[in-house]
This record gives C-alpha cells, sequence and structure tokens, in this order.
C-alpha cells in the first residue's frame, strides 16, 4: 500500500522548529534591546518636560513640544520603517533604525535653542520609531508558531526596564549633576553597541521567500534546522509572490491594501493601538509634571514614574502566562478599560503621596499586562508581505495620537475640565476600542502565519 505525505513549506519548517534559546531566543534578546531603547526615550519626554520648562523658561503648552515633536517623528518613522522593512527586508531595516536615532540624540542634547531641539527630537523619533514595528515582525516571523504569543508577548517586558532604566538613571543624574544634557547622552552607547550586534541577525526567511529569493530563504531555513536540532526534513519553497517595492508611493500603496485586507480588522487594531497607549503615553508624558505640581520634588518624581514602569515587568509576566490561556481579545478587552479607570482613581488622590504611588503601580502594573498582548494581537492579524506595513501603520496611528494627545490635554483639557476627566475621555475611547474589537476581529491564537 502506498503512502502519500504532504512535503511541508519551508515557512511551516521555520514554524515548527523546536525553540533554542541560541537561536531564536538570541534574535529575540537583540530585537528586545531595540524595544527597550524605544521605551527609553518615550520616558525620557517626561523627564525633560519639567526639566527644559526650567532651562528654557517654557509655558506648559511649550513645553507639550517636547514630546509631540519626538513622538509624531515616531509616527512617521512607524509607517515608514514598517513599509521600508516589507520592501528592502527586516535585516537592513532592523539595523539602521537605531544608528538613526544615536546620531539625532546627540545632536538634540547640544541643541542650541528650544526649536533646533524639538527638531532633532523629531528625527530620532523618526529613527527610533521603526524599532517596534520591525522588531516585531522579525522576531515573529523566526519564532515557531507555539511559542509565538509567549515570545511576542514576553517582548514587551522590554518596554518597563527601559522606561524604569530611563527612571532610575535620570534621577541620579540630576540629582548628582543637575544636567540634562546627560540624561540623553546617557544612553547612545549602548544604543550603537545593539546597531552593531543587529549586524549579525539573518534576514527573515518569510520575507525571502515573498521576494523569490529562494536559494537565500533555503540556506536561512537550513542554518536554522541545524542550529536547533532539529530533524532535516524536504520542504518546498512557494513561488514569489507580488511583493512591494520601494518607491514614493510605495507607502500609500501598502496604505491601501492594508485597508483592503479586511478594513473591520484594521479599523480594531489603529482604534486599539490610539486608545490604549494613548492612556499609557498620557501618564508617562505628564506624570513627572504632575506630580511635581503635588509636591513632589523632582527626583522623586522621576523615581515614582520610574517604579510604575518597573512594576510592569510583572504585567508582562502575568500577560505571557495568560496570553496563550485566555486568548488575546478577554485579556485587552478587560485590562485596556481597566488601566483607564486606575489613572482616573490616580487623578483623585495625586495629593495624598502614599495613594498616588500606590494606584500608580497598580495603573503600571494592569497596562502592561495589555500592552505586550496588543503588540502580539495586531502583529498576528495580517499576513507575511502585509504584517510590518500594517503593524507598523497602526503604530503610527497610535504615535499620533500619542504625541498631539498631551498636547491637547495639557493646552487644553486639564486646564479647561481638570485631570480626573480628561483621563476619563481617554478610558472612553478604549471602552469604545475593545467593543469593536469584540464585535468585528478575530481571535488569533495559535493561528500559522501566512
Amino acid at each position: 500500500m502506498n503512502t502519500y505525505t504532504t512535503v511541508p513549506n519551508g515557512e511551516q519548517v521555520v514554524q515548527e522548529l523546536p525553540w533554542r534559546w541560541k537561536v531564536q531566543g538570541r534574535i529575540f534578546l537583540i530585537g528586545g534591546l531595540g524595544f527597550m531603547f524605544d521605551a527609553w526615550d518615550v520616558t525620557l519626554n517626561g523627564i525633560l518636560i519639567p526639566l527644559l520648562s526650567t532651562h528654557w523658561a517654557l509655558s506648559p503648552g511649550d513645553a507639550a513640544w517636547i514630546g509631540t515633536s519626538n513622538l509624531v517623528g515616531m509616527a512617521l518613522g512607524a509607517f515608514a520603517w514598517g513599509t521600508i522593512a516589507d520592501t528592502i527586508g527586516r535585516k537592513k531595516a532592523f539595523t539602521a533604525t537605531l544608528l538613526i536615532f544615536s546620531l539625532f540624540t546627540v545632536l538634540g542634547a547640544f541643541s542650541p535653542d528650544f526649536i533646533w531641539f524639538c527638531v532633532f527630537r523629531f528625527m530620532a523619533g523618526f529613527g527610533l520609531g521603526g524599532c517596534i514595528p520591525v522588531d516585531y515582525a522579525l522576531v515573529g516571523e523566526f519564532t515557531p508558531r507555539k511559542q509565538r504569543g509567549r515570545v511576542l508577548t514576553a517582548m514587551d517586558g522590554w518596554w518597563p526596564v527601559g522606561a524604569a532604566l530611563c527612571g532610575f538613571v535620570s534621577a541620579w543624574l540630576v540629582a548628582a549633576f543637575a544636567d540634562w544634557r546627560l540624561t540623553m547622552l546617557v544612553m547612545v552607547l549602548p544604543a550603537l553597541l545593539v546597531f552593531w550586534v543587529r549586524r549579525s541577525v539573518p534576514e527573515s526567511p518569510l520575507f525571502l521567500i515573498r521576494k523569490g529569493r529562494r536559494d537565500e530563504a533555503a540556506k536561512v531555513i537550513d542554518d536554522l534546522v541545524k542550529a536547533t536540532g532539529a530533524e532535516p526534513r524536504a520542504y518546498s519553497l512557494p513561488e514569489a509572490q507580488d511583493a512591494p517595492r520601494l518607491s514614493a508611493g510605495s507607502a500609500w500603496l501598502q496604505l491601501v491594501r492594508v485597508w483592503r485586507f479586511n478594513w473591520k480588522v484594521t479599523a480594531a487594531a489603529w482604534s486599539l493601538f490610539f486608545s490604549i497607549l494613548l492612556v499609557y503615553y498620557l501618564s508617562l508624558t505628564w506624570m513627572p509634571r504632575i506630580l511635581i505640581g503635588a509636591g513632589f520634588q523632582d527626583y522623586k518624581a522621576f523615581l515614582t514614574t520610574a517604579s510604575m514602569a518597573a512594576v510592569g515587568l510583572l504585567g508582562v509576566v502575568v500577560a505571557a502566562v495568560l496570553v496563550e490561556r485566555v486568548g488575546r481579545k478577554w485579556i485587552l478587552a478587560i485590562t485596556g478599560p481597566l488601566s483607564a479607570l486606575t489613572l482616573v482613581i490616580v487623578a483623585f488622590v495625586v495629593d495624598i503621596p502614599s495613594a498616588a504611588v500606590f494606584w500608580l503601580l497598580v495603573f503600571g502594573f494592569i497596562v502592561q499586562v495589555a500592552i505586550p498582548v496588543l503588540y502580539t494581537y495586531v502583529s498576528e492579524l495580517y499576513p507575511t508581505d502585509l504584517r510590518g506595513t500594517g503593524f507598523g501603520w497602526a503604530s503610527t496611528f497610535s504615535r499620533l495620537g500619542a504625541g498631539f494627545g498631551p498636547l491637547i490635554f495639557a493646552s487644553v483639557l486639564w486646564p479647561q475640565l481638570g485631570l480626573a476627566t480628561s483621563f476619563a475621555l481617554a478610558g472612553g475611547l478604549v471602552l469604545l476600542s475593545v467593543l469593536w474589537m469584540a464585535f468585528f476581529a478575530p481571535e488569533t491564537k495559535q493561528r500559522t502565519l501566512t
């Protein structure tokens, strides 16, 4: 009797490999370090706002541009680098983002005035904005399917590490040297070291297959099989698909493809990114200033914000444990609105130091259960040829909200409506987003990437 077996394709082989720390784990660590610098830089905006408000005598509205210029740069970088990664490859985009960030961070530290400072912060944000979409696309495509949810969720563990390091290191530098420029320069050298290490990461075989570079894809797959100790087996490589080419209109064409793929899914991805990250970025950008206004000393406000970020590491651990058991949608539906609610409570008790610190720690924990699951979820909603772009555009939309949201918050909402009502409005957007997701977006737990 003849037995017929189906020959798996190269993508299936990669996604069914055993997990090895020296192989996929190494890529996870290298990708995560870039993510750490993204967190460090975003958190630095909240540190710089009170410091530069004193240095250049800035009003709250002017000071808001410290965060806005950086985050709008990240927004443009997120969609640009996502599209670049889908056209020239994950590896090249993977290595370039931190180099651009490092260059303009140094220039920003030596800015002659506030306008040049905002210009350089915008450019640094543009470089760093590519880290999240490119890193998630690359790490996700190297990670075996059974571990992908936990690994992509654990990627966000680098965020509280970077945010906490920023707060603790900045608090020490301000207390010891009282120089805001050092808070920027201190992260440039490690960022350049990570850039150098990134050069050793192989190109994504899923990307190479889509581009028709079959020999290169086969070599990467064979090397992965050998390195993980998996049993070699025959596999097929599909014919090349129409891959996007980098051009002036490629970003627009990719955006159209993202919405044509499934407009309801894309609407869910954009709204979740916008609302949940708006809540988080509001806290990072303005919490030091809010705490200082409530009577905290500068370095204590920075340490409290750092602690809020640090406790988020526990949230990431909880998310990694639950993401494959509970599923992406249920976790987001619960933790998204709950994180916004705790921030409203912070606004009511901010004048009571012990209560404010306690509820900020609760907020830091809950929001960091939501965010890594959000990143995992959105990265799984799109096929390989749209994954970097789909994630990148969602990240772009969230960064625009995070950039202009704090500006509107400081100039209009907070002065007119008060702190608690302003946070509550952001929470309402989160609630609407999770309701849309519940009805119109699929669950992606254990889903095979295509």
